[in-house]
C-alpha cells in the first residue's frame, strides 16, 4: 500500500513537470539528471530554437538538405467553433440538453494534475533527415508512421514530454498520440465529416489513460478508444493508422529518405530523460487507476492488443518474447504477431536509452499475393517457409525472392494489462 501511494505522489510530481516551460522561459522538467551519462545529447540543448541567422533562414525556407529542422506543409485545420465544450462539461459535472449524453460517468474521468494543454502537444513539428539525427541512441523507442510512401518517426524521447505530435503525413492530417501512463501509442486521422480537427492534451484521465480534447469543438476524446466521450461530438470515432514501436536504428536503415520528428519543438524539456522512472515495474501500481485488474495478469504486464470491429485480441508480451511468431485467427482472417530484440524500455531507467530491453512487435496479415504464408525466427528478422525470404520487423521483405514485398500491417497497441483489459473486457488472450 505504501508504495502505491509513494508512486501515486511521484507520478503527479513528474506529470506538472512535464509541462514545464516554453523556449522564453526557465526549464522546469529537471527530473533526472541521469541521462546527461549516456551517449546521447540529454541536455535539453538541443531543443533550443534561437540558433543563428543562417539556421534559422534554412528552417524556414524548408531545405531538408541544411542539417537543419525544417517544417513541412501542413494541412490547415477547421475553425474554433465551441458550442458545447467537454471542458467545460467535465468542471461542471453536467452537459447542456443540445448535445448527446456522455459516454463515461463524470466520476470517472480524473485530474491528472495539469491543465488543458499544461502538456504541450507538438503543432508545428520540425523535422530532419535520418542522417542528420544525431541525439537518438541505436536502441531508443521511435513510432513509425508510414502513408502513401511518406515515412515518420517520432521519438518516444520527445512524445514523452508532448503526447501528441499534430501533423499532416502522406497528405493526410493526423494525430500521434501516446500515453506513458498505459504505454500506448495510437495515430489517428483528423479527419471527422467536413471538419479537420486538431487535439490537445485535457489534463484528464479516465482509467489512467490520456483523455484529449479537440480545439474546434473542445469534445473529450479517449486516447486509447478514439471515441468522444463528453461533448459536441461525443459518440463519434476517429480512424487510425498502423503505428509501431521501433528501435531508431531499425527504423533509420529501413527509411534512409524518411523524416525525424527533431527536438526543436518550441519548448524546452530534458529529452531523452525518462520523467517516469521505474513506472513499468510488472508488480507496480496504476497512477489514479481506481478499477479492477483482471486476475489473469499483474495490471503493469505487458501486452500487445489488436482490435477491429469490436473483436478483441492480446498477445502477452512475455509469450511473444519466447516465442517470436504468434500466428492466430482474427475476425475471420489470419494475423501473425512478431517480436524482435533491441528497443529499450520507455519507462524504466531514468535514461530512457539505458532501459530494460523490450524488443519491438508487429502485427500483420500474413498474406502476399492471395498465399498465406508462415514464419519462423531468424537473427533480428523472420524467414518466410513458402519461399525463404526475410522480413523486418516494419513488415518488409529485405531479402530473397519477395523482396521489396510488404506485408498489411494491423493497427496494435504495446500497452498494459490493466489498460487493455479496462477497454477491451472481451479480449481473447493469445499465448501459442
Amino acid at each position: 500500500m505504501h508504495r502505491g501511494i509513494l508512486s501515486f505522489t511521484t507520478v503527479g510530481v513528474l506529470l506538472l513537470a512535464a509541462c514545464g516551460s516554453t523556449d522564453d522561459g526557465d526549464d522546469a522538467t529537471a527530473a533526472t539528471d541521469a541521462a546527461s551519462d549516456t551517449d546521447t545529447d540529454t541536455d535539453g540543448d538541443a531543443a533550443d530554437t534561437d540558433g543563428d541567422a543562417a539556421d534559422d533562414a534554412a528552417a524556414e525556407s524548408g531545405d531538408a538538405s541544411s542539417g537543419v529542422p525544417f517544417a513541412v506543409d501542413q494541412i490547415e485545420s477547421s475553425p474554433r467553433n465551441v458550442t458545447a465544450s467537454g471542458l467545460d462539461a467535465w468542471n461542471a459535472r453536467a452537459v447542456p440538453e443540445s448535445v448527446p449524453a456522455p459516454l463515461v460517468d463524470f466520476a470517472e474521468i480524473r485530474s491528472g494534475g495539469p491543465p488543458p494543454d499544461g502538456i504541450p502537444p507538438v503543432d508545428e513539428p520540425r523535422f530532419l533527415q535520418p542522417a542528420d539525427v544525431d541525439f537518438l541512441a541505436e536502441n531508443e523507442p521511435v513510432l513509425a508512421l508510414e502513408i502513401d510512401g511518406d515515412a515518420r518517426a517520432y521519438p518516444v524521447q520527445i512524445l514523452t514530454w508532448h503526447e501528441i505530435v499534430n501533423d499532416t503525413v502522406g497528405g493526410v492530417p493526423v494525430s500521434v498520440t501516446y500515453c506513458p501512463l498505459c504505454n500506448s501509442a495510437v495515430a489517428y486521422d483528423r479527419r471527422l465529416g467536413d471538419q479537420i480537427l486538431d487535439f490537445g492534451t485535457s489534463g484528464l484521465l479516465w482509467n489512467s489513460a490520456l483523455v484529449m480534447y479537440d480545439r474546434q469543438t473542445e469534445t473529450l476524446w479517449s486516447h486509447f478508444t478514439g471515441e468522444g466521450i463528453i461533448g459536441e461530438l461525443t459518440g463519434q470515432a476517429l480512424d487510425d493508422f498502423p503505428l509501431a514501436t521501433v528501435a531508431w536504428s531499425t527504423w533509420r536503415d529501413a527509411n534512409p529518405d524518411g523524416l525525424v520528428l527533431s527536438r526543436e519543438t518550441g519548448f524546452s524539456r530534458q529529452y531523452g530523460a525518462n520523467p517516469y522512472p521505474g513506472y513499468d515495474n510488472v508488480d507496480g501500481v496504476p497512477f489514479l487507476f481506481e478499477g479492477e485488474v483482471d486476475g489473469r495478469y499483474t495490471a503493469l504486464t505487458r501486452i500487445v492488443g489488436v482490435e477491429r470491429d469490436g473483436e478483441a485480441l492480446g498477445i502477452p508480451l512475455i509469450d511473444l518474447q519466447a516465442q517470436q511468431v504468434v500466428a492466430a485467427e482474427f475476425d475471420g482472417s489470419p494475423l501473425v504477431a512478431w517480436w524482435t530484440d533491441g528497443v529499450a524500455s520507455a519507462l524504466d531507467t531514468s535514461a530512457i536509452s539505458q532501459g530494460q530491453d523490450v524488443g519491438a512487435t508487429g502485427v500483420f496479415v500474413p498474406v502476399v499475393d492471395g498465399t498465406e504464408l508462415t514464419f519462423t525466427p531468424n537473427g533480428d528478422g523472420f524467414v518466410d517457409d513458402q519461399t525463404g525470404s526475410t522480413w523486418n520487423v516494419l513488415g518488409d521483405a529485405v531479402d530473397g525472392p519477395l523482396t521489396g514485398s510488404e506485408l498489411e500491417a494491423l493497427s496494435h497497441v504495446d500497452t498494459f494489462w490493466f489498460a487493455w483489459s479496462t477497454f477491451r473486457p472481451d479480449t481473447v488472450v493469445v499465448t501459442e
